[in-house]
């Protein structure tokens, strides 16, 4: 069996896994009434998405960590298919897939329902991971280089490293995280972006990190057959601060750092539009740019269905990730 083989068949087990236990997690968040609160300032078609099962991203962080990890096992008996490389970037989609539930459960029960937990907490607990996975990634696995396109030997970045590879890590997550708005977008973008993560990975020879990548994919294509419109559950921000985080840590570890921002365009933009909203707002006094962030709320406002946002959203992300790729191949 070729090595391209191995690689999709894992994909497709990824998928299969999890859409076979889809519908029972469905049945267990409904009995366990863990229904998203709907921002009561955010377009109106929304509304109708109360109390939507929330919570989903464990439906791809759970297969994802059992085929990981029994492939992993199964190299105990000489069969080497997915390798020690995994390791980190499951530790890290389980550190921040934890938090992201912790916020979820907090704005669903008790004195912080609706609002989940606090901002400046969340963020700071990100902070302390992100520098945690740095140090690792840097003096575990021995990497602190990033490639430049057309140059033929990989650039030490030395001591700036560490607050790159955390802004990177912290700033993806939120970034996944603010796009998670609409049925289908994170999960349909995030599963793009690892497909060309994957491609690049092996591109460089890294063929578990590329596996890997290509695992989560299939597993975000299951949990896509629940969540595109009208989505059955969302994937919270137990999903999109996990897919944000392990986004960044396969870019850190492929060392193809500079092509994130484009292989990860929508989530970027969104993010980008975040912030140029908040500080557009403060330093006019009231005034915007756009009708709604984050962006894709501002489409939804023009009158694009949530259907068109979410496709024309995923063209322009398939393109991002065709020419991230293309410009990891100079």
């Amino acid at each position: 069996m070729t090595s391209a083989s191995i690689t999709l068949s894992l994909s497709i087990l990824g998928f299969m896994m999890t859409v076979i236990w889809g519908k029972p997690l469905i049945r267990l968040l409904n009995s366990l009434h863990l229904g998203k609160n709907i921002r009561i300032d955010g377009p109106e078609s929304h509304m109708l998405k109360e109390n939507t099962p929330t919570m989903g991203g464990v439906m791809f962080i759970i297969p994802t960590l059992l085929i990981t990890g029994m492939l992993n096992a199964v190299s105990l008996f000489g069969v080497n298919i997915i390798g020690q490389s995994f390791v980190l970037p499951m530790i890290t989609m389980v550190f921040y897939g934890l938090l992201g539930a912790v916020d979820d459960f907090q704005g669903l029960r008790g004195k912080r329902k609706r609002l989940g937990m606090r901002a400046s907490t969340k963020f700071l607990l990100q902070v302390v991971f992100a520098i945690a996975i740095a140090f690792l990634l840097k003096y575990v696995l021995k990497i602190s280089y990033c490639h430049w396109p057309n140059y033929p030997h990989p650039i030490d970045l030395g001591i700036f490293y560490i607050p790159i590879a955390v802004f990177l890590i912290v700033g993806m997550s939120n970034a996944v995280n603010l796009t998670d708005g609409l049925d289908g977008l994170a999960g349909l973008i995030s599963a793009t972006a690892f497909v060309g993560y994957g491609v690049i990975a092996i591109m460089v020879g890294q063929i578990f990190i590329g596996r890997f990548c290509f695992i989560l994919a299939g597993s975000l294509f299951g949990f896509l057959w629940f969540n595109v419109h009208p989505a059955e559950l969302f994937m919270g921000d137990t999903g999109s601060l996990a897919l944000g985080a392990t986004l960044a840590v396969v870019a850190l570890i492929t060392g193809h750092l500079l092509v994130l921002p484009i292989i990860a365009i929508i989530p970027t933009s969104e993010a980008l539009s975040d912030i140029i909203q908040v500080l557009y707002f403060k330093s006019t006094g009231g005034k915007r740019i756009f009708r709604m962030a984050p962006i894709h709320h501002h489409f939804e406002m023009k009158g694009w269905s949530e259907t068109q946002v979410v496709q024309r959203f995923w063209l322009v992300g398939l393109l991002g990730v065709m020419l991230g790729i293309s410009i990891a191949m100079i």
